[in-house]
């Protein structure tokens, strides 16, 4: 299945509305994401801090959990917004690797919703462009 410009709008704007729910007393630096499934089902997160940073979880690792908990292995785009940012801000490299092992290299990314309103379109594989490790799951 192909994501076309009109899904990934609707993906950045699910994103934006869940960075609203975003926890960040801490950083001050909400994170929204939302994810489409193989199956066509939509799925969101936003980052949720804790004063123990390292229990913090990003709002895209979030998206994949929810995801997986509901039966969805396979996710085939990714949008993220940042709304306190003042340029877009693409996901850490736990989240990349997370994303790797439920999307694949051509999955497109966008990212963006700073202050700037700069977006960037993109690929998983263009994020992680050495994925060797994906190779052990096959």
């Amino acid at each position: 299945m192909n994501v076309d410009d009109k899904q990934m709008d609707e993906l950045f704007a699910l994103a934006r509305r869940a960075a609203e729910a975003a926890y960040a007393p801490y950083s001050k630096f909400r994170v929204g994401a939302a994810l489409l499934g193989a199956d066509g089902r939509i799925f969101t997160g936003c980052n949720v801090e804790n004063r123990s940073f390292g229990l913090t979880v990003c709002a895209e690792r979030n998206a994949v959990f929810q995801g997986v908990s509901q039966g969805c292995r396979n996710f085939l785009a990714l949008a993220i917004v940042t709304p306190d940012s003042g340029e877009p801000v693409g996901p850490c490299g736990a989240c990349r690797q997370v994303l790797s092992e439920f999307m694949g290299p051509q999955s497109p990314v966008r990212f963006g919703g700073g202050k700037s309103r700069a977006v960037v379109n993109c690929s998983l594989g263009e994020l992680l462009p050495f994925d060797s490790l994906h190779d052990l799951a096959t």
